[in-house]
């Protein structure tokens, strides 16, 4: 069975060293495709593989990946960005096993996308990596590109880590995007969702909130980006000072299935802003129980663990309940050593010492 690595590159002579190095031996073969370099990038790309072809830049992420696939020889094709790196190689292995043995179609793998000062994760989330080449698989959408899932489906454990060591272009993904539109080519519900994302992020909220609410009405979108739509929504409403609006937006992600751990923390807050510290408990307890589910969407890890830990220490020690608030504390502790969680892990001692004096 050949595995082939498919990328596309384009002024990475700082982050694709890194890369090459660690999928070297990895793949059967590595497809590079430079998408208008003026740096060094292609020749480190010619130190690891003399598989390197030019594709002329049109605005469209998948036209470039597409290319890519079209090139390779291997029985399935794989796909990195320029500053992924592999960083557990046996994994890797053990995962191309059991592709060996499964013969699946696609092999959605973990994203570990943030990390904080210490290099523990805080943002990981699913991408589909492998497909099976000749079944027709290609990317869609010009930018955020993905490959609409379909056959038999696996999931594995070997992650890709997400080592970013630049910016991107500032405004690149948004004036691909109005220039789509400002051509009258029509958006599917997922690229109205980044779009809605991007507007957002410029300064443009009342144009945000329109593809937002596009995207979350559409009943043929995918539920995570209607989830992700409205929870987003929410928070850009509320930043407006439009509570009401934002609380139902919030509530409506409920409607589309079982609630996700960062919806679960928002209205555990929300709560807890009010004064309802009965209810806030239950939601905060319910997020690590949703965040294990991995239903999808972007879910900061916090969300699954730190963040309503620490958050349920507060609430129990307002019910009197410091024992339970103590042992929240120390499941928080136990995650990420925070000033907060030592802060907390001295008050709960020096209590118990006033008590026994």
């Amino acid at each position: 069975m050949k595995i082939s690595l498919c990328m596309i590159v384009r002024d990475e002579e700082l982050a694709l060293p890194n890369c090459l190095e660690s999928v070297k031996g990895l793949f059967s073969e590595i497809i590079i495709v430079d998408t208008g370099s003026t740096d060094k990038t292609v020749e480190i790309a010619r130190e690891y593989t003399d598989k390197v072809y030019f594709f002329d830049w049109c605005d469209d992420f998948s036209a470039a990946r597409n290319f890519a696939f079209s090139k390779a020889e291997g029985d399935y094709l794989a796909w990195l960005d320029a500053d992924d790196v592999i960083e557990d190689r046996g994994e890797w292995l053990r995962l191309f096993e059991l592709i060996e043995t499964e013969r699946p179609d696609v092999v959605i793998l973990p994203y570990n996308a943030a990390f904080d000062e210490s290099g523990k994760v805080i943002l990981s989330y699913d991408r589909e990596r492998i497909v099976r080449a000749g079944a027709g698989f290609r990317f869609v959408g010009a930018v955020h590109e993905a490959i609409e899932l379909r056959g038999k489906i696996i999931r594995g454990e070997a992650a890709v880590c997400h080592r970013k060591l630049r910016p991107n272009p500032p405004g690149r993904n948004l004036k691909i995007l109005d220039r789509l539109v400002s051509e009258g080519k029509p958006l599917d519900p997922r690229m109205k969702y980044y779009y809605a994302r991007e507007l957002f992020g410029a300064g443009r909220p009342d144009e945000a909130e329109r593809y937002y609410r596009q995207c979350a009405e559409d009943g043929s979108a995918w539920a995570e980006n209607r989830v992700s739509a409205l929870f987003e929504l929410s928070g850009l409403l509320r930043s407006r000072g439009r509570n009401a609006e934002a609380d139902s937006a919030l509530l409506g992600t409920l409607l589309l299935g079982e609630p996700r751990a960062d919806v679960c923390c928002e209205i555990g807050r929300i709560l807890l802003e009010r004064g309802n510290l009965g209810a806030a408990k239950l939601w905060y307890s319910l997020a690590p129980v949703q965040f294990r589910k991995r239903s999808g969407g972007f879910v900061p890890e916090d969300c699954g663990g730190y963040l309503p830990y620490m958050q349920l220490c507060v609430i129990c020690d307002r019910l009197g309940e410091s024992s339970l608030a103590e042992s929240y504390n120390e499941l928080a502790g136990r995650l990420r050593e925070t000033p907060e969680y030592l802060f907390n892990k001295r008050l709960f001692a020096e209590r118990k010492r006033t008590e026994n004096n």
